[in-house]
């Protein structure tokens, strides 16, 4: 008796951690109060007014950006021939597009570069992504403010990721992401 007297407070708080732990309703419950995670709902949208933006293609056709909406996921990454950390990234990137070319649609559009640039640094890496220069300007929610910057995109336009910084874009994580939201 004398030892649950002595020790009660620290009973009772073991007894509500195991009830934390036991019972997933409470443990769920508690979660979402105190950790929180943004849902593909709360996302950002990017306006159809961002969305077009005409794009000359440098290994591909010249198309409009507002023609990849309502179809796929998509790979959009802004950066430059002239920016170490973007060109750091470009393995991967390359490795992501041959294996996940079929899941989604990938537009690189580079940024502050001449078009003889782009074409030499593309073909002496035998890069095959799909690398756009805008021909109009890109307004809004995307408008990059640092190199790289990528966004993935769902078909709606949503935001579902944003990165500005030099990333491996051929993870285990990263395709377990594509596989969890594409549609």
């Amino acid at each position: 008796m004398k030892f649950i007297k002595k020790n009660i407070i620290y009973l009772i708080v073991l007894a509500l951690i195991a009830v934390v732990i036991l019972v997933p309703d409470i443990r769920t419950y508690l979660q979402k109060q105190f950790f929180p995670v943004a849902t593909v709902e709360q996302a950002v949208q990017v306006d159809d007014a961002d969305y077009d933006i005409q794009l000359k293609g440098i290994n591909t056709t010249s198309t409009n950006f507002k023609n990849f909406k309502g179809k796929n996921l998509v790979f959009l990454n802004f950066w430059g021939t002239w920016c170490k950390p973007c060109r750091e990234e470009w393995p991967s990137i390359q490795s992501l597009y041959d294996e996940r070319k079929d899941d989604m649609d990938f537009v690189l559009i580079a940024m502050l570069d001449e078009e003889e640039a782009v074409r030499k640094f593309l073909q002496e890496n035998n890069y095959t992504v799909p690398v756009y220069i805008a021909e109009s300007p890109i307004n809004g929610k995307i408008l990059p403010k640092v190199f790289p910057t990528t966004f993935v995109l769902d078909p709606g336009g949503r935001i579902l990721m944003k990165e500005t910084a030099t990333k491996d874009w051929n993870t285990p994580a990263v395709h377990q992401f594509i596989d969890t939201v594409k549609p």
